[in-house]
């Protein structure tokens, strides 16, 4: 895929979606870290229902780790890997506490040094809560990057690379969530909705479905 279609595909995203932002809810880089942990193998509308009401009771570290595990299990319960979710976001809590003043660092190294936080959740974070220009790769944007020679790739980080290297600057911020929007709504990974799609005419996929 050249350059110019790359920028096109963009391009006709940020119109589709001007102001494209996370569906998870949160209001502080604090609440946002922990959505993103609770949202591995999870839906965001099942993270919401949860943090709803925990981050209402305890939306800061100190508040959150006084629950226990046992205690904030009976928040998020309904969650998949609850259990190992529970001991992470805790231990997460204490660490915050301990190390960074209760907040949240903004540094790649730092954040993937707390329990339950890879590289993916670092890059939301760092892209979603401060500004920087970075593209976590979940399985939307793996899909969609590999489906649409956008930037194919074995593997995450392979795709990670070559998306930050391929996007053109203008439109890095905002490329996560421009790519898994379109991935959760629009390239789905069963049938995608190739016929309602506004790049479809510049998408490489061979075997488009087209209604």
């Amino acid at each position: 895929m050249n350059p110019e279609k790359r920028s096109e595909i963009y391009k006709r995203l940020k119109q589709h979606i001007p102001d494209p932002t996370t569906e998870l809810n949160y209001k502080t880089p604090f609440q946002l870290l922990i959505a993103v942990i609770l949202s591995a193998q999870a839906t965001d509308k099942g993270v919401n229902k949860a943090t709803g009401p925990l981050f209402k009771d305890a939306g800061t570290p100190k508040k959150m780790h006084a629950l226990g595990e046992k205690g904030l299990k009976e928040y998020i319960k309904t969650i998949g890997l609850f259990n190992t979710k529970a001991k992470n976001v805790i231990k997460t809590c204490e660490l915050l506490m301990e190390k960074h003043n209760s907040q949240v660092p903004e540094d790649r190294a730092a954040l993937e040094a707390l329990p339950g936080v890879g590289r993916k959740t670092a890059n939301v974070i760092l892209n979603t809560a401060f500004g920087h220009p970075t593209i976590a790769v979940d399985t939307h944007i793996f899909r969609v990057s590999n489906r649409t020679k956008l930037a194919p790739g074995k593997d995450v980080v392979e795709v990670e690379k070559k998306l930050l290297k391929f996007t053109p600057d203008k439109y890095k911020l905002d490329a996560h969530h421009w790519l898994i929007l379109h991935g959760r709504y629009t390239c789905v990974a069963r049938k995608p909705r190739c016929g309602s799609c506004v790049i479809e005419d510049l998408c490489e996929f061979k075997e488009k479905v087209i209604d």
